[in-house]
């Protein structure tokens, strides 16, 4: 970006940032330095795209004039720790309103991917129409600045994710890369492919450490663009530490705001696997679709129970000290460290194991690591099997697909497999899609098209406002667990004044797992760019980004009726929770009432 004004609070139109415009059909690229409209596309991210989707009429996801934007935050690529963040926004594939239309949404993703597209000059890249052949856009660093050239890309084809960006570093050296695997290659079958981030130790080691960019199909869209990967090639380009910004690294490093994901040997919490202990405690951990038996079973894949059979390193995206990553490797009969198995989170570890009614260590590293290859967005896929293994169960005599049932591995793994290499459109569409084509929605575990991550919908009336996936863009789906609050007047305030402000990250360019309260933003923000802002012109941006996602949600056709709960969550409370059952219908009708009533008035005002 180029501050044309320098003082430090200077108009946005004062602020350029560049970006290329590609015409995928033609192979036209168009390169231009855009001034700012407003603080949101000063800041980046979401907020700077969703203001260009507001603009479209878009009735198709799958329709040539549906952007994808790839662009980076202000932070992006600057020295502050966890800056590294790279979006991808459009109008999705999968989360659509119940008329059918599909919804604005953004999918984000660590690595080094975003720092080396900044690094080559690069802020936003829009992607428009689609190639007749599958292709590859490179954006490098020249001396005549930033240039960003399509080639042909049939060599990658038919690859799993790790596999193309391990032949990409074999042409370009000193890139990163963001490529699909066959899921997204597979798009019209499969609604929920992501996108494959790079990383320095995937490329440095040669084991498959990719980060994803998954929730709501953008691998799949850039499948539908025949765009297989983007490469991004720069020298790095990191400057000295000033003070202000060191100080703040360590703080984010060894400070509470990261605490929990850092490895308990460093004073942390242990990460978000840890999450299996305080959600097993009160049986509120997700199981066999969401449905706690209020046994023992999910200790099984408690950390400290796989240390002895396992060995376990907490390693780190590029310059980061959180060291968030838990790699599982093999336990060679010494005790070293043998081949590298898989990347264990929280999400995927439930969603792909406990929640599918498996609980063998080394069945699920398997189904993470498959999910990873095949290049699917492991909350949307999970999620999706689950409901499968569900109906199977209620219907013993006339199963889905391969009749797979709860604990099935065999099955299961052969069930996932086939959905990501697009042989069952039905599964590959999302849970939502399926649900309403059985006509048995009421445990379909979705929310405006979305997948549920892990964490129970009983639990958490916040995923109805949610703009962008339920844990990602509103910060309620551990507040009962914490705080054990059940009032009205509470929960009103956790979304309109608490839980909507955890997408200022997907601004701003860093990574929520540095839990940064807003004055330590301001202060990275200042540090980083010498532009200085107030809490309130930050938190003002931040509040209309969100209100334009859910102003963008009721353009697609969102109505009332879109903004729910899983009926199972209403008529068929589970009595193993260990949790009040405080969402009751009356609950749930007084809640909207009181959160449209804040929130109409500031979408109308926007």
């Amino acid at each position: 970006m180029k501050f044309l004004d320098t003082s430090g609070t200077p108009a946005p139109q004062s602020v350029l940032y560049h970006r290329f415009i590609v015409d995928l059909a033609t192979g036209a690229v168009r390169a231009e330095d855009v001034p700012c409209a407003n603080l949101e596309d000063v800041l980046g991210g979401f907020g700077r795209s969703f203001q260009l989707l507001e603009g479209l009429d878009i009735d198709s996801a799958y329709d040539p004039r549906n952007p994808l934007i790839v662009n980076t935050g202000l932070l992006t690529g600057t020295e502050v720790m966890t800056g590294l963040r790279t979006y991808f926004s459009a109008y999705s594939p999968l989360k659509c309103s119940n008329q059918g239309l599909p919804a604005a949404m953004w999918s984000a993703g660590s690595g080094k991917f975003g720092c080396k597209m900044k690094w080559a000059g690069t802020d936003e890249v829009i992607f428009e129409n689609r190639s007749a052949k599958p292709v590859l856009a490179v954006i490098q660093e020249s001396d005549d600045g930033p240039r960003l050239t399509l080639k042909p890309a049939e060599h990658l084809l038919g690859k799993d994710t790790h596999s193309k960006i391990m032949a990409l570093q074999a042409d370009y050296p000193d890139a990163h890369f963001a490529a699909i695997g066959p899921a997204g290659e597979h798009y019209e079958q499969v609604y929920y492919g992501a996108v494959a981030m790079s990383t320095e130790n995937q490329l440095k080691s040669g084991d498959d450490k990719c980060r994803f960019a998954g929730r709501g199909g953008m691998g799949s869209l850039m499948g539908y663009k025949n765009l297989i990967a983007i490469v991004a090639q720069s020298t790095d380009k990191l400057r000295p530490l000033t003070p202000a910004v060191r100080d703040l690294n360590r703080e984010i490093s060894r400070g509470a705001g990261s605490r929990k994901f850092r490895d308990e040997r460093k004073g942390g919490l242990g990460g978000t696997w840890a999450n299996y202990l305080p959600l097993q405690k009160a049986y509120i951990l997700p199981e066999n679709n969401f449905r706690p038996k209020g046994h023992d079973l999910p200790e099984r894949l408690f950390r400290q129970k796989l240390e002895e059979q396992f060995v376990i390193k907490d390693e780190s995206c590029f310059r980061c000290g959180i060291n968030c990553h838990k790699n599982l490797y093999e336990r060679k009969a010494d005790g070293s460290k043998g081949r590298f198995y898989a990347k264990i989170d929280f999400e995927p570890l439930d969603l792909l194991a406990t929640n599918l009614g498996i609980h063998d260590a080394e069945q699920a590293w398997r189904l993470v690591a498959l999910v990873d290859h095949l290049g699917m967005d492991s909350i949307s896929c999970g999620t999706t099997v689950s409901y499968i293994l569900d109906y199977n169960e209620r219907h013993p005599d006339a199963p889905l697909f391969n009749g797979a049932r709860f604990g099935d591995f065999e099955k299961v793994h052969e069930l996932i497999e086939a959905i990501g290499k697009g042989e069952l459109p039905d599964a590959g569409h999302g849970v939502k899609r399926l649900s309403e084509q059985l006509d048995e929605p009421g445990y379909a575990m979705q929310v405006k098209g979305l997948e549920l991550p892990a964490y129970l919908p009983d639990t958490n009336p916040g995923y109805v406002w949610a703009i962008a996936g339920g844990h990602m863009s509103m910060a309620t789906f551990l507040l009962l667990v914490l705080e054990g609050e059940t009032s009205l007047d509470y929960w009103v305030k956790a979304i309109t004044e608490r839980g909507l402000y955890q997408i200022r990250d997907d601004l701003i360019g860093t990574c929520k797992f540095a839990g940064m309260n807003h004055e330590s933003a301001l202060q990275a923000i200042e540090g980083a760019t010498g532009l200085k802002l107030t809490q309130e012109e930050l938190l003002a941006a931040v509040r209309r980004a969100y209100l334009r996602g859910l102003k963008l949600e009721r353009k697609q056709g969102y109505a009332d009726a879109d903004y729910t709960l899983p009926a199972q969550v209403f008529e068929n409370p589970n009595p193993n929770l260990g949790t009040p059952h405080f969402i009751t219908p009356e609950f749930f009708s007084a809640l909207k009432t009181r959160v449209w009533e804040v929130f109409d008035k500031e979408i109308q005002a926007l």
